[in-house]
C-alpha cells in the first residue's frame, strides 16, 4: 500500500521556512504542524518568531502555542503530538506539511526514532544540574562525549539541555543516544516524508538573523521575558532557550543591554551554522535556494511530490 506523503520543510533560523510552508499550504490544501522547540510554549511570541494570525492566513497550525513554559517538553512529547495531528490532517483529506528548525524533532519523525522506553529520572537530573554549577557545563560536556563521542559532535559545549540529555538516556536505558537512534532507525516508517530545506547565503543569513534580533527587541522581547517571570513567579524551563536566556542574564546584571543584544545575535548566527550542519547530514534532503521567489520554491516542492 502507498504511504501518506508528509511533506517537511527544515532549514537554519530566519531562512523563511514559515512563509515558503503557508504559501505552500494554501496551494495543496495543507496544514502546517511546527517543529520548533520553543515555538510549543505560550505566552512565547516575540522570541520565537512565532508566526501571527496574518501571517497564518486561516492555515491551521499544530504545536504553537500549546505548552506552559513551565513544563519541560520532550522529544517523545513532540514525536507523539506531531504524529497525531499528522492522522488528524491526513483523516480531513489534506496534506501535513512539518515545519521548522530543530533537527532532533524532524529526525525523530522521518527516521521514527523512539525515546518513549526512557523514564525521567529527576534525582539524576538534579545531580547533573548541581554538577554543572560547582563544575562547570564544560565538565559534562566532557562526560558525555567519553560516553557517546558520535552523539556529542552535533550538540554545542554551551548547550545544557542536550548535554544532560546524552547522560540521562545513558543512565537510563544503558545505550547511548546513537545505538538508541540506530536501533530504532530499523523499525519501518508509516509515511512518505519528502524533505526539503532552505540554504541561503551565509553572509546574507546572518545579515537577516541581526536584523530579526532588532526587530524582536523593538517589539518588546525585555517586556515579555519580564512578564513572563512575573506571570510564572519563576524564571520558567523554556527560558533556557535562545533569546530567553541572555535577557534574563541582562536583568541579572551580566550584561549591558547592547551587550545583550549583540550575545543574541552572535548565539543566533551559531546556532544557525549547526542547523545547517545538522541538515546537511541528511542525503535525502532535497536544498531549494533562499535567492529565488517563494512561488518558484513552492512549484519545485509540488513537482518533487507529484
Amino acid at each position: 500500500m502507498k504511504k501518506p506523503i508528509v511533506i517537511v520543510i527544515c532549514g537554519p533560523t530566519a531562512s523563511g521556512k514559515t512563509a515558503l510552508s503557508i504559501e505552500l499550504a494554501e496551494k495543496i490544501n495543507g496544514e502546517i504542524i511546527s517543529a520548533d522547540s520553543m515555538q510549543i510554549y505560550k505566552d512565547m511570541n516575540i522570541g520565537t518568531a512565532k508566526p501571527t494570525i496574518e501571517e497564518m492566513k486561516n492555515i491551521k497550525h499544530y504545536l504553537i502555542d500549546c505548552v506552559s513554559p513551565s513544563i519541560r517538553y520532550s522529544v517523545a512529547d513532540f514525536k507523539k503530538d506531531a504524529t497525531n495531528a499528522i492522522e488528524e490532517i491526513l483523516k480531513k483529506g489534506k496534506t501535513p506539511i512539518i515545519v521548522g528548525g530543530t533537527g532532533l524533532y524532524v529526525d525523530s519523525l522521518i527516521y521514527g526514532i523512539d525515546f518513549n522506553e526512557m523514564q525521567v529520572d529527576l534525582e539524576y537530573r538534579n545531580e547533573l544540574e548541581k554538577i554543572a554549577e560547582e563544575k562547570g557545563l564544560e565538565y559534562l560536556y566532557n562526560l558525555a562525549q567519553k560516553i557517546d563521542k558520535q552523539a556529542m559532535q552535533k550538540i554545542s559545549k554551551n548547550d545544557k539541555k542536550r548535554i544532560c540529555r546524552v547522560l540521562e538516556i545513558y543512565k537510563s536505558t544503558g545505550k547511548t543516544k546513537t545505538q538508541l537512534e540506530l536501533e530504532s532507525r530499523q523499525k519501518e516508517v508509516k509515511y512518505d516524508f519528502k524533505v526539503f530545506a532552505i540554504n541561503m547565503d551565509r553572509q546574507i543569513l546572518y545579515d537577516r538573523i541581526n536584523k530579526r534580533v532588532d526587530i524582536m527587541i523593538n517589539n518588546g522581547l525585555i517586556d515579555e521575558v519580564k512578564n513572563l517571570i512575573n506571570k510564572y513567579n519563576e524564571i520558567p524551563t523554556a527560558m533556557q532557550g535562545l533569546g530567553y536566556k541572555e535577557v534574563v542574564e541582562y536583568f541579572e546584571g551580566k550584561y549591558s543591554k547592547e551587550d545583550m543584544i549583540e550575545k543574541i545575535k552572535m548565539e543566533s548566527r551559531r546556532y544557525a551554522k549547526r542547523q545547517l550542519t545538522w541538515f546537511r547530514r541528511n542525503k535525502n534532503i532535497y536544498w531549494l535556494d533562499a535567492s529565488k521567489k517563494i512561488d518558484e520554491n513552492t512549484n519545485i516542492i509540488l513537482e518533487e511530490i507529484r
